[in-house]
């Protein structure tokens, strides 16, 4: 039986299809779904972090003290502690207090995001470090909530 030119192309492409319908599962296999999902600080700490323990550390937190809009409140975290592995981004006021978690490698430890605030709150930015968790907070008043408010 001879191969045509035609039946490689087709199973090429047919094989690529494949691979690429699991793709998604693979990327998302480390989604913290549960963080995401938690209802309070703490459950999403745990969640994502395995602990509620942390200490101060030297993180910079950029935000609007007033943001008129809570459906578009720019963030920027910094951190300043070596060797960070991770800053998560966390609203205890929101419905769902995780808005942000970041992964990082051997990179500039900076982070920046527009995140949704139902009302007044602290941001909370979490750093993880040598196995460490570091936090700083900010409070940015909100004057229209964002989260269906």
């Amino acid at each position: 039986m001879s191969i045509t030119r035609r039946a490689v192309i087709k199973n090429a492409v047919v094989a690529g299809l494949v691979t690429m319908a699991g793709l998604p599962k693979l990327l998302l296999a480390a989604w913290p779904e549960s963080a995401f999902k938690a209802k309070s600080m703490d459950d999403a700490m745990n969640a994502l972090l395995g602990t509620t323990e942390s200490a101060a550390g030297d993180i910079v937190i950029k935000a609007p003290e007033i943001a008129e809009n809570g459906a578009v409140v720019p963030i920027s975290v910094t951190s300043k502690i070596a060797n960070t592995e991770s800053i998560s981004i966390i609203v205890p006021n929101n419905p769902s207090p995780l808005v942000a978690s970041f992964d990082l490698t051997d990179s500039e430890p900076f982070v920046s995001v527009r995140i949704k605030m139902a009302k007044t709150s602290d941001v909370v930015a979490l750093v993880k470090s040598g196995g460490q968790l570091y936090k700083g907070t900010k409070e940015v008043k909100v004057t229209i909530g964002g989260c269906g408010g």
